[in-house]
């Protein structure tokens, strides 16, 4: 349960990150996924992280404190289409080596919109992270969008893109932040791993 979440810092690069030891989930997404809002969902504050109509809002690493005793963090989404070429490189360099260089780093969280069959800029950053044992779980979002059997068609779907290279399929949660869904699962799978951890 999140009894309490605050904003720290927002770092331009993973040099500036929190000199802290505690666990960090990254969540990430392409641009427009609906990142911002299921964070405030999953804090109970429709204000923390700021959310916005238009997509590549988020462009800086944005660190928030969870119970005092674990870190949200909230990474810049990727394939934000009207960013420029030097911007886009920017983004992608600082997303890179907060990944590959951050110790904190538990899990990463991959949103996915639930409207979408697969995409393969999706598909490609999720090989990424496979390959550079990377551990992460896909959240797919805005699920009061779709029929339950339109939602599982396209869920299906990723998973059997995902299994034509991967041996096991990572975890996946369906939620709305609109109605609250896969909101619990989210924090029990997180509060799981933070207690695997410490035993």
């Amino acid at each position: 349960m999140i009894k309490t979440a605050k904003f720290i810092v927002s770092s331009s690069d993973v040099s500036q990150c929190p000199a802290t030891a505690e666990r960090e989930y990254a969540f990430i997404g392409r641009s427009n996924v609906g990142k911002s809002t299921l964070i405030n969902c999953l804090c109970n504050n429709q204000k923390l992280a700021k959310a916005s109509s238009k997509p590549g809002k988020t462009l800086l690493i944005n660190h928030f404190l969870i119970n005092n005793e674990w870190y949200i963090v909230d990474l810049p989404g990727y394939g934000y289409a009207t960013a420029s070429k030097t911007q886009r490189e920017r983004l992608r360099t600082m997303i890179e080596r907060y990944m590959l260089y951050r110790e904190q780093l538990t899990n990463v969280f991959v949103l996915i919109d639930i409207r979408h069959e697969p995409q393969k800029i999706d598909v490609e950053f999720m090989q990424w992270l496979g390959e550079n044992g990377i551990p992460f779980s896909i959240i797919f979002t805005k699920a009061d969008k779709l029929s339950r059997t339109a939602a599982k068609r396209n869920i299906d779907a990723y998973m059997n893109v995902m299994e034509e290279t991967w041996e096991e399929l990572p975890p996946y949660f369906i939620t709305s932040a609109t109605e609250g869904t896969g909101k619990d699962e989210v924090i029990e799978y997180i509060e799981k791993i933070n207690k695997d951890l410490t035993e």
